[in-house]
């Protein structure tokens, strides 16, 4: 079963999340991702990229419970799988843009603040990397991009705190740059990637490369030794009995 849809309108792709209530992430849909993603690179007639997902989430993060019986080998192993792709979003040749339906939270939002735009369904759903409330750490990758997107003061206030932000919060800190009614939200999500994928496209992605390589090129330099840490804090006693009480419906 995919757990990832595609759909193809007037030169956007529509790359939607589609894997259970809350579009939990597992193996198989991060490379479904990767495969996805780089189809659409190769297509000439796409210009632009719209992320998405079904219902009320655009995604929970990890499907923690199904990594609960992974090896230390096996989990650093989908970890830089994991990485990899927030990277090569994060440099992706096309305009992307993150239409937010619902809660975005953890490893979701950092697959979010690796696209170019974002917008967010107003109500109750949340934007947070909140690791450190269940006793995680987080990424070198993801800071970087924390920081690219809402600067250091602000990107230490969300990671420090592990706080669930409502919409119009997730605005104030730079995490989103619209929020706007949910039956708007592919619309403007839609309208932005073309405005962006009508830009003369070699010079787009020029200047994409001149803002977003170095970095991620400081994204790589310290991303194997993050997950490196990341495991071992996953793996401890204090973490291990958080994440056994965390479930997913």
């Amino acid at each position: 079963m995919p757990y990832v849809n595609v759909r193809v309108e007037g030169g956007v792709t529509v790359v939607r999340l589609c894997r259970g209530k809350v579009n939990a992430l597992n193996e198989p849909t991060i490379d479904e991702l990767k495969d996805r993603f780089r189809e659409i690179e190769a297509d000439e007639a796409v210009r632009a990229v719209v992320f998405s997902g079904e219902g009320k989430f655009f995604s929970f993060g990890f499907d923690i419970p199904g990594f609960l019986g992974h090896t230390k080998p096996d989990f650093s192993r989908f970890l830089t799988k994991f990485t990899d792709l927030y990277t090569y979003l994060f440099t992706y040749p096309k305009p992307v843009v993150a239409a937010l339906n619902g809660h975005t939270v953890a490893v979701g939002l950092m697959l979010a603040l690796a696209c170019d735009r974002r917008f967010m369904a107003a109500g109750k759903g949340k934007a947070a990397l909140n690791e450190l409330a269940f006793g995680s750490s987080v990424f070198a990758g993801s800071v970087e991009m924390l920081r690219f997107a809402v600067g250091n003061r602000n990107a230490e206030e969300i990671l420090y705190t592990g706080a669930m932000y409502l919409p119009e919060e997730a605005l104030r800190l730079g995490l989103v740059d619209e929020v706007c009614p949910g039956e708007e939200l592919l619309g403007k999500a839609m309208a932005a990637a073309r405005e962006l994928g009508e830009k003369n496209q070699p010079a787009f992605q020029s200047i994409k490369r001149l803002m977003r390589d170095p970095v991620a090129e400081e994204m790589r330099r310290r991303e194997s030794a993050s997950i490196g840490e990341f495991v071992d804090i996953w793996y401890s006693e204090a973490t291990w009995r958080n994440l056994q009480e965390i479930g997913i419906r």
